[in-house]
């Protein structure tokens, strides 16, 4: 198919469009684990859905035709970066009638790449803050203990009943805490800590999960019937706030968000962040790790979407947290784990998660396999390499039909029935030392049944925390007085009383 002169440069202007080169398999024998503290060696081998993984290849007939081509042409040609897809660039280039069509072509992805470009004095990289003003540090600034009521550091009870009613919301209704010392003097399991960031995602209201789950409170308490465990009652777990978020930086909120886990985990708490859009998973994880070691952690991923985005313009935002963990050598690829995954993602992006060996269970391999085999390579997964575990839940990688209450839903993903098992099993059979729950937007859901699977999602992680502790580990422990009704082994005996 030929393309008439006139339209190309108009074409390639218009649209970005995705290459689908399709990567070798990487081979195992050349395979060399990422060292902790180590930068993946070939992590900018590629952007993926922009720049085929390398090496570039280039069909033989095609290089034929472009031998001729001036060098800083035929140069740019081979480095894999121009705008317009490869397979629509080698059929123009076999089906050109003259080196002067194709050299005009080369010529038009060339001027829209390099318009792409940052240019100093053209572009401006950012509007410098002002940083003359009085108030530059108010919103994170910290009220100094002298202004405050004096009083014994610990978990501050606010309700006036006994029974713990009335009050104020508080995640899980728990007692709220203050400081690094109100955590080491109450001994505290678990901090809860709100971080409503919305920025991230575009403010598709994210910002308000934290005051929903606190508001509903249904879900939190209680014993857990598969179990028999009631997580207050085994842990000691308070409400550490919400992190102070500046509503127009990004940038400027995840080191906060990022302070604050530290000054958590410090105290040997674990913390659980409620968010928020998940660019939050940078912050949280990259805290833990100042606390536990670099490449210590190992990540589940929990998310209808890869959130391995890279070469954009905002180098944090909701679909990019993972490149930048991996980037500063956090996390080892080898140590994220990825379930859910559904989203449209072009084949680049899973060539280059596989060539960095990242572990990913797409909503494929769960129809292949079935739940059940994926559940229990995840959770072998989640206990294999690192001494420590986080999980990242975002709210998306549940169907629409149980949680419609997210910014970017994505159809045929798990059921609330799938979810909180796992949950439940990961916090209990591995060393969890932090957790999220992000993505949950409420505003979007007329009902409350969005925040009500937040809050059982919150419970099942409290719940397999409260298991851990109480040296619950076995796999998939689960308690004879409500799965046989504790009288006979029925259905290990094959339906026989």
């Amino acid at each position: 198919m030929k393309f008439p002169m006139p339209v190309v440069a108009t074409t390639l202007a218009a649209s970005l469009l995705v290459m689908q080169g399709l990567a070798a398999q990487p081979s195992d024998d050349d395979y060399e684990p990422t060292q902790p503290g180590e930068v993946p060696a070939n992590i900018d081998s590629a952007t993926p859905g922009l720049m085929e993984i390398e090496p570039f290849n280039i069909p033989e007939d095609v290089l034929l035709k472009l031998q001729s081509l001036p060098p800083e042409k035929l140069s740019f040609v081979k480095r894999g970066i121009s705008p317009v897809s490869s397979d629509d660039m080698w059929e123009f280039i076999r089906e050109a009638s003259s080196q002067q069509e194709i050299e005009q072509y080369i010529d038009a992805a060339m001027s829209v790449y390099e318009q792409q470009q940052y240019q100093p004095g053209r572009d401006r990289s950012s509007i410098p803050l002002n940083t003359e003003s009085p108030t530059f540090n108010s919103w994170r600034l910290r009220r100094p203990q002298e202004l405050n009521p004096e009083r014994e550091p610990g978990p501050i009870e606010l309700s006036p009943y006994m029974g713990g009613g009335g009050g104020f919301s508080t995640f899980a209704g728990a007692p709220p805490a203050l400081t690094p010392e109100d955590l080491e003097a109450g001994e505290v399991d678990v901090a809860i800590v709100g971080a409503p960031l919305d920025m991230g995602s575009g403010w598709r209201d994210a910002t308000h999960g934290p005051r929903a789950m606190r508001i509903l409170g249904r879900g939190t308490g209680g014993t857990d019937v598969s179990t028999m465990i009631n997580p207050g009652s085994v842990l000691n777990i308070v409400d550490y706030g919400n992190i102070a978020i500046d509503p127009m930086s990004t940038e400027r909120s995840i080191k906060e968000v990022r302070d604050v886990v530290r000054e958590i985990a410090e105290t040997g708490t674990i913390p659980i962040i409620i968010g928020g859009d998940h660019s939050l998973e940078y912050p949280n994880v990259a805290g833990l790790a100042d606390v536990y070691g670099k490449g210590k952690i190992g990540v589940v991923h929990f998310d209808a979407h890869l959130d391995t985005g890279r070469g954009r313009v905002h180098l944090m935002s909701h679909g990019q947290p993972i490149y930048r963990l991996m980037k500063e050598a956090h996390v080892r690829p080898e140590d994220f784990i990825q379930v859910g995954l559904r989203a449209h993602y072009s084949r680049s992006y899973y060539e280059w998660q596989r060539s960095l060996r990242m572990r990913y269970h797409t909503q494929a391999e769960i129809e292949k396999y079935g739940w059940d085999a994926v559940l229990e390579r995840s959770l072998k997964e989640a206990r294999e390499n690192t001494d420590y575990l986080f999980i990242s839940f975002d709210v998306d990688v549940l169907d629409p039909a149980f949680q419609p209450g997210t910014g970017t839903p994505v159809s045929g993903g798990l059921s609330m029935r799938e979810a909180i098992p796992i949950l439940r099993r990961m916090c209990a059979e591995a060393n969890v030392i932090g957790a999220d729950i992000v993505e949950l937007a409420p505003q979007l859901d007329a009902s409350y049944k969005s925040a009500l699977n937040a809050n059982s999602l919150l419970f099942a992680c409290l719940t397999g925390i409260a298991m851990n502790k109480e040296g619950i580990t076995e796999p998939n422990f689960m308690s004879p007085l409500t799965t046989d009704h504790g009288q006979n082994d029925f259905h290990e005996n094959g339906g026989e009383e």
